[in-house]
């Protein structure tokens, strides 16, 4: 504990540590994040928002553990996504919450706060008070009505003439869709600002709800939804995306950040994309189909496994050429991948998301 009698926070590096730790009685909570995804990492939104209720609360214990650095723990708990809490009494999982709620996590901890306190013998009155000034703090940190969110929403999709909601941003797409959806949009010269959804919950969740359109990307014209790479893709087939732009005076982009003939490949980049076109539906990996070396892997195989879809894999750790190699191209800096035709569909998250939205076996046959 520090001075001020805060419990620290501890970082897991290993099994033989979370083994050590989790032998101990006091209730807990596991913080699962990874370096790629910005709100988790260390001094990000959530990393900061755990810190704080570290603080908050004294009686619990608080862990933080790299996913993709201990994946013997990560497998052990089903952690695919990344901010995942798992929450523990007496050393077993009581709860376990995926994504970044920080209201939701507030009350989570409160909630086994009081269960800790009312377990205890020793602490008297202290944990009530401490209980009752946490679920101020919970009512302060809440993101407000819903009303106060559908008016966030409509400043967002009214921000610029064209607004695409997308996962990462247009110079660094996190999903093969958005990227489509970028490379088409600059194809058309048509000039557009975007929304990451993935640093903030509230509005990835939100929008669903206020479009009435369940899947990323999303586009808006002059605050009303166009809709998905689908339907953008057809408007530009059927030749109206010209029209389009044309009735609701649709600013172009300069030529010089328009979409440009591809550079002249090097050795690495031609084989890299002999790797992604050596079938219909391939996945980088750490190890194989039948002894994945990472738990996000070996998650990702399962999933593919369900559907019947066949699929090749590549296991990443045998050449780190391509390892490197394929983040750059990708723009995708973690394993698993997964392409389809040859275009990038996502990591585990991704996939994940389109099993548990009935999208993922449409999106394997192309």
């Amino acid at each position: 504990m520090t001075a001020n009698g805060a419990r620290e926070v501890v970082d897991v590096m290993s099994k033989a540590q979370w083994d050590t730790l989790l032998k101990d009685d006091p209730p807990t909570v596991a913080f699962f994040w990874a370096d790629w995804h910005e709100p988790s990492k260390p001094q990000g939104q959530m990393d900061s928002v755990f810190t704080h209720l570290a603080a908050l609360h004294p009686s619990l214990r608080f862990l933080r553990v790299e996913a993709e650095a201990v994946p013997e723990v990560s497998v052990l708990f089903g952690i695919s996504v990344v901010p995942s809490f798992v929450f523990f009494q007496k050393g077993k999982v009581t709860d376990k919450q995926e994504g970044a709620h920080p209201a939701e996590l507030a009350k989570k901890i409160q909630s086994l706060s009081a269960a800790a306190a009312a377990l205890s013998t020793r602490t008297g009155n202290s944990d009530a008070v401490l209980v009752a000034a946490n679920a101020t703090t919970v009512k302060e940190t809440a993101s407000g009505s819903t009303g106060g969110l559908n008016h966030r929403l409509k400043a967002l999709i009214t921000q610029a003439p064209v607004v695409l909601f997308m996962k990462g941003s247009s110079s660094n797409p996190r999903c093969g869709f958005s990227r489509s959806m970028v490379e088409l949009l600059k194809t058309e010269k048509i000039a557009f600002a975007s929304f990451d959804i993935l640093q903030d919950e509230e509005v990835r969740q939100g929008l669903k709800e206020y479009s009435d359109w369940n899947t990323y990307p999303q586009l808006y014209v002059n605050g009303e939804l166009v809709g998905g790479l689908d339907i953008v893709k057809e408007m530009v087939v059927e030749g109206a995306s010209g029209r389009l732009k044309e009735a609701l005076g649709i600013k172009e982009l300069p030529e010089s950040d328009a979409a440009s003939p591809a550079d002249d490949v090097n050795p690495l980049e031609t084989r890299l994309k002999a790797l992604i076109n050596a079938a219909p539906v391939m996945l980088f990996m750490k190890g194989d189909p039948a002894a994945p070396k990472c738990g996000f892997s070996n998650q990702m195989v399962s999933i593919l496994k369900k559907t019947g879809v066949a699929f090749q894999s590549f296991d990443i750790l045998q050449d780190e050429e391509v390892r490197q190699g394929l983040k750059k191209i990708s723009q995708w800096p973690t394993y698993p991948q997964l392409y389809v035709k040859g275009e990038l569909v996502g990591g585990l998250d991704i996939v994940k998301e389109m099993e548990e939205g009935g999208e993922l076996d449409s999106a394997l046959k192309g």
